[in-house]
């Protein structure tokens, strides 16, 4: 974290929740200071010139981190931020086959297993 933590984080849109903006902006940031505030951005080309051109980064999830977003654009684990916990809701009972097909897939994916 220390390597971007004056860089600006680029988001979609500020809701009304500042928990979640709180959240995707790691602010405050780990040593305790406040996330400087970012440029707005709509479109994932957008947020891609803005990082080229060393203006912003982007939090992104490790998932998403898989290869390269563009030949001159790399991704980094984040040191020293806490991992975000998934949690898979379904109806009481729902043994649908896709519902299972879903829970599988996605904890291969997030834990590795």
């Amino acid at each position: 974290m220390r390597t971007c933590s004056g860089y600006p984080v680029t988001v979609p849109d500020r809701l009304p929740d500042p928990a979640w903006n709180a959240y995707w902006r790691i602010d405050p940031r780990p040593d305790g200071s406040p996330a400087p505030d970012g440029p707005l951005v709509e479109a994932i080309e957008d947020k891609n010139e803005l990082i080229a051109a060393g203006q912003a980064v982007a939090v992104i999830p490790a998932g998403v981190a898989i290869g390269s977003p563009r030949p001159d654009l790399t991704t980094i684990p984040l040191d020293g931020v806490e991992p975000s916990h998934v949690v898979l809701a379904t109806r009481a009972g729902d043994r649908g086959r896709l519902v299972a097909a879903f829970r599988k897939c996605a904890q291969a994916l997030l834990t590795g297993s």
